[in-house]
């Protein structure tokens, strides 16, 4: 028969710590787990009140849960958040009755620290594919995102920034605060954070207080004051970094941890993949209703536009015009000069366009030199005689490009809503007509 083993040993050799703790909340014992599990020795915890190691954001939903074991309800699978010792977060799963004889209350806490976090990671590479899939702007998903990092940290700040791809500056999409106090987020220089982030490729962990180590290439950013708990991480793509995101809240909070970081870098991953899919979605959108030249909205779009100017021309009893233009000889350009050449003149035409309509009227191109203009709201029909004699005017300037200097003329046919037609396709129809009208009799040879 082997030797007797004193219970209490049989206790220390328990994964999970036994909790004795009174009425007031003082701690009368616990079992040698709670290094393990809370990040304390014994006796760093004995004589102190329990509270004192819970996560303050589950402070309330804790005393609550002690009030009902207090008046003995069982509660075998409460979860919590501790605040271990060397300030990582620690999820708490208890097992908690009250002896009503013995004035204290017993419990087993079990460290599932490890199960939320794969939990939690898993709902959340869901929750942002989902976002992506389903936002219709970055904006949208990135407010979805938000949702998503609060489920997995203290999040009340959270940015976006992102490298702009033409000018190289940073942008930010996305810059929330849910302080309740109202007092903003993003307090300090977040551009400068956010630009060491995304030189140095490395996540940016800081404490109110705490100093910068910059990299050599980063600009100067000794000026930044740290006043709050501030977590960013960069984004990047198989082309480098493109952007950074960030978490901050308030001093008097926890600090950050590094699995704090851990997480929000696992989220700095499926928000860039996710960014990256949707800017390629609003890339091939904008090539399926934009012509590439000229960037000016192609014969899909230019329609959808007339016939949502038609009917609200219907409805208020107005009027519109559609205008149809191209250059007379423009041919001879491509056959003189090159494809290059022609292009070019495409270019500025569009330019010139574009600057002599209202903002709120629409250019498009159809197609090789043809282009339309869509008058939309004019006052009377007579608007868009004098809007033709004046691109008209700017079309016949010289062209003046490296190769030469070309003086083309326009050709331009005017259809005026309800005068000429009721619909896009009788309206574009006359104005076609119109401009071919125009163009008979009147070669006018490249200069």
């Amino acid at each position: 028969m082997g030797p007797t083993i004193p219970p209490e040993s049989f206790i220390d050799l328990l994964l999970d710590a036994l909790c004795v703790v009174d009425r007031d909340g003082y701690v009368r014992y616990v079992s040698a787990a709670s290094e393990r599990v809370f990040g304390y020795l014994p006796e760093e915890m004995i004589g102190r009140r329990i509270l004192d190691f819970v996560h303050p954001e589950d402070l309330e939903k804790t005393r609550q849960a002690v009030k009902e074991i207090l008046r003995g309800e069982l509660k075998p699978y409460f979860e919590n958040r501790y605040i271990r010792k060397d300030g990582s977060t620690a999820h708490i799963m208890w097992s908690a009755r009250w002896s009503e004889k013995e004035q204290i209350r017993v419990a087993v806490a079990r460290d599932v620290t490890q199960r939320k976090r794969a939990e939690a990671m898993q709902a959340a590479m869901y929750a942002i594919s989902d976002a992506a899939n389903s936002s219709d702007s970055l904006p949208a998903m990135f407010r979805r995102i938000h949702q998503v990092v609060e489920g997995l940290m203290s999040a009340p700040a959270f940015m976006v920034a992102l490298v702009d791809t033409q000018g190289g500056e940073l942008y930010f999409p996305y810059n929330a605060d849910r302080h309740e106090t109202g007092t903003p987020g993003f307090s300090q220089d977040i551009g400068s954070l956010c630009e060491q982030v995304i030189r140095s490729a490395r996540a940016l962990l800081l404490t109110p207080g705490s100093s910068v180590a910059f990299s050599p290439q980063a600009i100067d950013t000794s000026h930044v004051e740290v006043r709050h708990h501030w977590l960013g991480v960069p984004l990047k793509s198989s082309q480098g970094v493109f952007g950074a995101i960030a978490v901050q809240r308030q001093s008097k909070s926890a600090c950050y941890t590094d699995e704090d970081r851990e997480l929000l870098e696992f989220v700095g991953i499926q928000v860039a993949a996710a960014v990256e899919r949707k800017q390629m979605q609003a890339q091939l959108e904008h090539m399926a209703r934009y012509d590439q030249l000229t960037e000016l909205p192609n014969r899909s779009l230019v329609l959808d536009r007339i016939q949502t100017a038609l009917a609200r021309a219907a409805r208020e009893v107005g009027f519109l015009a559609i205008l149809y233009l191209d250059l007379d000889d423009f041919k001879q350009v491509n056959d003189t000069y090159g494809h290059a050449v022609a292009d070019q003149v495409l270019q500025e035409m569009a330019r010139r366009l574009v600057q002599g309509v209202r903002a709120a009227d629409t250019v498009g191109r159809l197609g090789g030199d043809e282009f339309i203009v869509l008058l939309d709201g004019i006052e009377q029909p007579s608007d868009a005689d004098s809007v033709a004699e004046k691109l008209r005017a700017t079309l016949s300037e010289p062209y003046e490009l490296p190769m030469a200097s070309l003086t083309l003329i326009p050709s331009i046919g005017v259809a005026v809503y309800p005068e000429h037609g009721d619909n896009h396709e009788a309206l574009i129809r006359y104005a076609d007509s119109a401009m071919y009208r125009m163009k008979k009799g009147r070669p006018d040879p490249v200069s």
